[in-house]
């Protein structure tokens, strides 16, 4: 499931209908150390920036996952060697 999908459907689903029919686990799901993401600054345009935000809002997403979700799969396109 990408995070776009992850995002509607959890925008669209309430839990407390099937709260307590679930079952704690025991696995964690912290990322390891070489998982974690590092802080960016990014100066864009406002126009762009002002884009930007109308099409993750259109997406359900904020704005900031929105163009993490692009940087990544561009970099992944250009450059699948780098990102293994």
């Amino acid at each position: 499931m990408t995070e776009e999908e992850a995002a509607e459907f959890y925008g669209s689903h309430d839990l407390a209908e099937v709260w307590d029919d679930l079952e704690p686990v025991e696995e964690s799901f912290l990322p390891s150390p070489r998982m974690r993401e590092s802080m960016v600054s990014l100066r864009l345009e406002p126009r762009f920036l002002k884009a930007v935000k109308e099409l993750a809002k259109k997406k359900g997403l904020p704005y900031h996952a929105l163009l993490r979700i692009w940087i990544t799969e561009r970099v992944r396109k250009e450059a699948p060697d780098l990102v293994r």
